[in-house]
């Protein structure tokens, strides 16, 4: 097991600032069923906006040979996104493709999560990360633009739990908006092994309103609880402050006041098969052009591995100083 180690740390691929390539986050549309304020809006994302056609976004067959090309460079993890991932066909089939040595996981709004989360563990999911703003009603949906009531969500967390999923739960903070959620949430989970994280509201795209006075910092949403202990970070890269509350564990995601660009191991496959290096990119490096034109696996893994040794990105680290326009969450996943 030693020399497997060794033979692995040999063939990391790493980039300008010596961090590896160990995750990456695959959009699987640019399509969702909410309409999140900070993420969609609807008045850039109503029944005019143009949605990608079905022939531009990458087959499953075609993703799966990408990710099975960079495993050999030191993937590790995997992570489904959109858009709302579950919104696209025959999604099990897809996970059931994928190494089975590699952390599977999905990041969803949970809408469609009660009557998926048999299927999803037996194609092979390990884990899920369910979207919940807020517990309360009125907020909710305020928060989404959905009509969709917070308990549809709360039922998918519950089945994915009973389907043997590990949980996590993330909320992002907007001042003005749903601050006080931070401890309902939390409360909410009390007694679970639901993790609950915090996320400070970020400026990724162009479209949600961004600006600083709408941020409530990690250490703004920390002095709401009484009492918390520290834990150690899980791994190296890891985006999440932990502590114990209790016998709950939270954890605060602080991309504004405290970025974390310096361990960021994560790459992103755009819904249209462009590789992007950061979710603050403003544009991405087209895959989908070569595998379409027959590249091999070896092809796509050295053009990968160029792309990831000339990476040099820390845009939460210079952000106020350097502006530019950026990629839709929606297009790049969370």
């Amino acid at each position: 097991m030693f020399k497997g180690c060794i033979t692995l740390a040999l063939l990391m691929v790493r980039d300008r600032r010596h961090r590896p390539l160990r995750d990456l986050r695959i959009s699987l549309t640019d399509r969702c069923n909410m309409r999140c304020t900070y993420c969609m809006p609807r008045e850039h994302f109503s029944g005019e906006h143009a949605f990608l056609p079905k022939s531009e976004i990458l087959s499953y067959e075609e993703l799966a040979f990408i990710v099975d090309a960079l495993v050999p460079l030191g993937l590790e993890k995997i992570r489904l996104t959109g858009g709302e991932p579950l919104l696209r066909r025959d999604i099990f089939d897809f996970i059931a493709m994928l190494p089975s040595e590699l952390d599977i996981a999905m990041t969803t709004n949970g809408l469609l999560l009660e009557d998926n989360a048999i299927a999803l563990v037996a194609a092979g999911l390990d884990r899920v990360t369910v979207s919940l703003d807020a517990v309360d009603i009125e907020t909710f949906q305020a928060m989404s633009d959905t009509k969709a009531k917070p308990e549809t969500v709360l039922k998918g967390i519950e089945a994915a739990r009973l389907a043997g999923l590990k949980v996590k739960v993330n909320t992002v903070v907007r001042a003005g908006f749903n601050e006080h959620s931070v401890k309902m949430v939390a409360d909410r989970f009390i007694g679970s092994d639901v993790i609950v994280r915090f996320i400070e509201f970020m400026d990724v795209g162009e479209t949600n309103n961004w600006n600083l006075e709408e941020v409530i910092t990690g250490e703004q949403m920390r002095n709401m609880f009484d009492e918390l202990t520290p834990l150690p970070p899980n791994h190296v890269g890891e985006v999440a402050k932990r502590y114990l509350r209790a016998e709950q564990e939270i954890g605060f995601i602080e991309s504004i006041s405290k970025p974390f660009c310096s361990d960021c191991s994560r790459a992103r496959i755009s819904a249209d098969g462009a590789l992007h290096t950061c979710l603050f990119s403003s544009q991405g490096h087209d895959l989908k052009s070569m595998l379409r034109m027959d590249a091999t696996s070896d092809d796509i893994a050295e053009a990968v591995r160029t792309i990831w040794t000339s990476r040099d990105d820390a845009y939460s680290e210079i952000r106020g100083i350097v502006e530019k326009e950026k990629v839709e969450m929606s297009f790049i996943g969370g």
